[in-house]
């Protein structure tokens, strides 16, 4: 019997040390320059420091996700634990509510990495700028994203006009509506323009946006730019119409 006891013992520390070694052999490989040149992996604390460092960041995050690479980081006991006095995140995501559109798990990022705001058709009232104030004012967040998405409902609607509209959604319509109208002339899927118009639209707002955000942005403090992800193939497509003439960033 005792060596029955002897032997189980020998055999549960063998495991666990192999476990132990293979957990170690991993960390070790995560930790390589070729491992992070495979993962698209970016400096996180150069990515909070430097908003074009933080699109690159996101944009790296994303090609994981599309190519199935996704590595979940910072989503463990200790990150919770780091993260208890305090948050420090990287971009502001100002996005849809539709479901088929997580955040962190599309750009590939962690507890603390994202500071979200999500209302349908990513329609912005009072609420949501004093959010984003917050996040550039006392987290000291440099990156806004303005991040509209394929087949969404809240612009189809707007391109529908339905008649009749209940409660608080023709709201959210009419918000979007001058997009749809900017881009009617336009050939190929009418939601689908309208929801890049829209987030474009949306983005020339925030930059116009009085008394923080405007200033913010052309002091170079904060970059506020657009992006659309696409439901089909999960990517997200950065918009090239608002990350030119970008004013130079004062960050360090």
């Amino acid at each position: 019997m005792a060596l029955m006891l002897t032997q189980l013992t020998v055999f549960a520390q063998t495991k666990k040390s192999k476990k132990e070694n293979k957990q170690g052999a991993e960390t070790v490989g995560m930790e390589s320059a070729q491992w992070q040149k495979e993962h698209y992996v970016i400096n996180r604390d150069s990515a909070y420091a430097n908003p074009r460092i933080a699109i690159k960041k996101l944009m790296g995050g994303n090609r994981r996700f599309v190519e199935g690479k996704s590595i979940r980081p910072r989503q463990d006991a200790k990150t919770i634990k780091q993260l208890e006095n305090g948050q420090q995140p990287f971009a502001t995501i100002v996005g849809c509510s539709d479901s088929r559109v997580p955040n962190e798990m599309i750009f590939d990022q962690g507890l603390g990495d994202l500071f979200i705001i999500r209302t349908a058709g990513q329609v912005s009232a009072a609420a949501s700028y004093g959010s984003m104030e917050f996040a550039t004012l006392n987290l000291k967040t440099k990156l806004i994203v303005v991040l509209g998405h394929t087949e969404c409902g809240a612009v189809a609607a707007a391109v529908a006009r339905p008649q009749n509209v209940p409660g608080h959604i023709v709201t959210l319509i009419n918000e979007i509506k001058p997009a749809v109208a900017k881009c009617a002339h336009l050939p190929g899927d009418p939601v689908n323009n309208a929801v890049r118009q829209n987030v474009i639209e949306q983005v020339n707002n925030l930059r116009d946006l009085e008394p923080i955000l405007h200033t913010k942005y052309i002091d170079g403090d904060i970059i506020i730019v657009g992006a659309v992800y696409d439901i089909h193939t999960g990517k997200v497509e950065f918009l090239e119409e608002t990350l030119l003439n970008l004013p130079k960033s004062s960050a360090k």
